[in-house]
């Protein structure tokens, strides 16, 4: 769903932690939490993408791949920061997310760009209908048992040829995030290696172009993984 809170879609790291098993209803517990927290997410991490170039570099090639005028979705969009982003990159890209105060900013900061409330499990896109999938941030409160049915999900709604990018946090533990600045509210954030996601991918139909891990910066706790991958194109394309 949205992107964890302290990175422009990404990571929690500043909450206090201690680890706790997935909630019974992680949708429901997911759009609660990022209700309760939107407008102190959209504060704090305002400028959280300025200052992680290597998000900005893996983004921008994603762009280039999917090429101007590309029809994308970005998933779990939160605030829209990273959807903006591609926006003023040439793509055409529209937001969606659980959380109504999520999109309540994320309109408030892109007016031009159109923002919907939905399921990743379930997309309101047709078959084939998009050139790219974002989902920067967003599949790490998606428990595992349910992946191959959300890889699936997206590899539906890209056409042959078109590419998903997905980030998340290394690690083999969930973390738990307890009353983020001061809110009563509570969620896991699940870790995830990078070589089972990408089996999972190659499972789903997917041709896993390129990933590559970062370490931690500005406070982090964990590394961070990115993957691109290709729905492959026609036989006849």
């Amino acid at each position: 769903m949205t992107p964890t809170p302290d990175a422009g879609s990404t990571t929690p790291d500043s909450f206090s932690a201690t680890p706790s098993p997935t909630p019974p209803n992680p949708t429901s517990a997911t759009r609660v939490f990022y209700d309760a927290i939107a407008e102190d997410y959209a504060e704090r991490n305002r400028d959280e993408l300025a200052a992680k170039p290597l998000e900005r570099a893996v983004l921008g090639a994603y762009a280039e791949l999917v090429g101007a005028g590309g029809r994308v979705a970005d998933l779990g969009c939160g605030p829209g920061r990273v959807t903006g982003f591609l926006g003023a990159r040439g793509l055409d890209v529209c937001g969606l997310d659980l959380s109504e105060s999520m999109l309540a900013v994320a309109r408030r900061e892109n007016p031009a760009i159109r923002f919907q409330r939905g399921s990743m499990l379930e997309l309101d896109f047709a078959d084939g209908s998009l050139a790219g999938v974002v989902s920067f941030y967003s599949s790490i409160h998606t428990p595992v048992e349910n992946l191959p049915a959300l890889f699936a999900e997206f590899h539906r709604v890209l056409a042959p040829g078109g590419h998903l990018l997905l980030a998340f946090q290394v690690g083999d533990e969930p973390r738990h995030f307890d009353r983020p600045w001061g809110h009563p509210v509570a969620l896991d954030f699940e870790r995830r290696r990078p070589e089972r996601m990408a089996e999972l991918l190659t499972a789903a139909g997917f041709a896993v172009l390129w990933h590559t891990v970062r370490e931690p910066v500005l406070g982090e706790s964990t590394p961070h993984a990115f993957l691109i991958a290709r729905r492959p194109a026609a036989p006849d394309s």
